[in-house]
């Protein structure tokens, strides 16, 4: 379900903007807006998860969802017009922000820290696992001359979730408060400074991923780099956050240690750089491996502590989801800003400066605060 449901997800989440692009003539700006407004709304879908599912059950809540989804996706496969996807893309956004938070209460419902640590992983890996193939599908299915499928492959998916989810239990099972291995007040006081630090790294990552993702069309484009090729190679930074997950889910190391996330916190920003302002192609690819081992560090580490603090609650997700949805609407917002500023600042490079050193300097700030206080890994 997850898999099946991240590949719809990421071919408009990621692929819409190359669509637009090639098929309608998007500008970069155009593209932001259309970025921004989807974060938006994310963020109100992640936020109203948890009192939808405590009304009427997270099962019926997650086939709300799906229903509204598979709506909206027949209905751009019908006239995918440029009106229509404006229109569709910011209530498509709200059901994803609504629908994360609830398979993860799903998948983490139940489990003792140890197993909650494999399932992770696992979860993980199947969300990740879609990406770059649904950056190459959506490639091939803009470049196709039959370009609606490009909106009706998602409804085929939304059908299939629906057949899964209809067996589905209506609510979760979660551990007793008093399960001894559930995490003590001890244990959950020392956690909540690396939760915070993964959070504010993982906010970060969003961010600049979401600025990115609209403007990688024109980077690959100035580089001369053709569209089937170019959404392709924008997956490379998915890979190896695909690879990272895979690691941290059999590697247990990192659990209850600050180096992964101090780490992960100054390698982000390095990354956007070299990809934002890359004069290779080779030079692109690089900075996209890079972001993608931290922001994968960033997600993993930040799921983790939210559904072991919170005991699996959709309302852990929520606030996980809401912090990805609140990314993907500063990103875009950033980027208009960068854009706006390039005739007084007098270039695209001082613009986009200027537009992104103080969030990444706050993020950065922000994450790493909370680790000088870090002492000893949780128990």
């Amino acid at each position: 379900m997850t898999f099946l449901e991240s590949v719809g997800a990421v071919l408009l989440q990621r692929g819409l903007y190359f669509y637009t692009s090639a098929i309608h003539g998007f500008s970069d700006d155009q593209n932001l807006w259309l970025a921004f407004a989807e974060g938006s709304t994310y963020v109100i879908g992640a936020v109203a998860s948890h009192p939808i599912a405590e009304r009427v059950g997270e099962r019926r809540a997650m086939l709300g969802s799906l229903l509204a989804l598979l709506a909206l996706h027949l209905a751009l496969a019908a006239a995918p017009s440029a009106l229509l996807i404006a229109g569709a893309f910011p209530l498509i956004g709200m059901m994803q922000g609504l629908k994360w938070p609830l398979i993860e209460s799903y998948a983490s419902a139940g489990r003792n820290p140890r197993a909650l640590l494999a399932m992770i992983g696992k979860y993980n890996v199947s969300w990740s696992l879609a990406i770059p193939l649904s950056l190459t599908l959506a490639g091939a299915l803009i470049s196709a001359a039959a370009h609606r499928l490009f909106f009706a492959v998602p409804a085929l998916l939304n059908v299939l979730a629906i057949g899964l989810v209809w067996f589905w239990p209506t609510r979760p099972g979660r551990l007793q408060d008093d399960h001894p291995e559930r995490p003590d007040a001890a244990a959950i006081a020392e956690g909540a400074a690396l939760l915070t630090s993964s959070r504010w790294t993982m906010l970060s990552s969003y961010l600049l991923l979401f600025l990115l993702a609209p403007l990688m069309p024109g980077i690959f484009q100035k580089l001369e780099v053709p569209v089937r090729l170019a959404v392709s190679a924008a997956s490379l930074l998915d890979v190896l956050r695909l690879a990272t997950f895979a690691v941290m889910g059999a590697w247990g190391a990192w659990h209850g240690r600050k180096l992964p996330l101090l780490l992960a916190a100054i390698a982000l920003p390095t990354a956007f750089f070299v990809v934002l302002f890359a004069p290779s192609v080779f030079a692109v690819l690089l900075g996209e491996a890079l972001f993608g081992v931290a922001a994968g560090t960033a997600y993993h580490c930040a799921l983790y502590y939210a559904l072991l603090m919170k005991n699996a609650s959709v309302d852990a997700g929520g606030a996980h989801e809401g912090l990805i949805g609140l990314g993907f609407a500063l990103g875009p917002l950033v980027g208009l800003l960068g854009h706006a500023l390039m005739g007084p600042a007098g270039g695209y490079v001082p613009a986009m400066l200027l537009s992104t050193l103080p969030l990444i300097l706050l993020s950065l700030g922000a994450a790493l605060r909370p680790l000088r206080a870090h002492r000893r890994r949780p128990a």
